[in-house]
């Protein structure tokens, strides 16, 4: 019969590493989360004017994969629409589109400011330099 020494413990080095590689992976993934931005490639223009993102409440944006967002939140088409329905005629809309995205998206969301009659857009591109 085998006897363990009463001294002798739990090793527990590699569950101390284990615990270190998953909070770097938690730390890694959570700073990610808190930073992130729609990654658009917007289109280049010689006349290209600059925009402060603070001036517009209205914030339109269509990354690569033809997805909507409105103010940065992942919205759907018919909930964007109803949110254009609900603005005021006088609020500046910001439009930004990546330049990958389908073109029809682009003109979907421009069809539903006309419906609407609103005239105050403002198209963003990246300037050329």
């Amino acid at each position: 019969m085998l006897k363990l020494p009463k001294n002798e413990g739990l090793n527990i080095v590699p569950f101390i590493d284990i615990m270190l590689v998953l909070l770097a992976i938690v730390l890694s993934l959570s700073s990610f989360i808190a930073h992130s931005k729609i990654e658009l490639k917007l289109p280049v223009s010689e006349n290209s004017t600059s925009f402060n993102e603070s001036q517009n409440k209205f914030f339109i944006a269509i990354n690569e994969r033809d997805e909507f967002f409105l103010n940065d939140e992942k919205i759907s088409l018919k909930q964007l629409e109803n949110a254009i329905l609900a603005l005021d005629k006088n609020t500046m809309v910001a439009l930004k589109s990546d330049k990958f995205a389908k073109f029809e998206n682009f003109v979907k969301v421009i069809d539903l400011l006309k419906a609407k009659e609103h005239e105050k857009i403002q198209i963003i591109t990246e300037k050329n330099q």
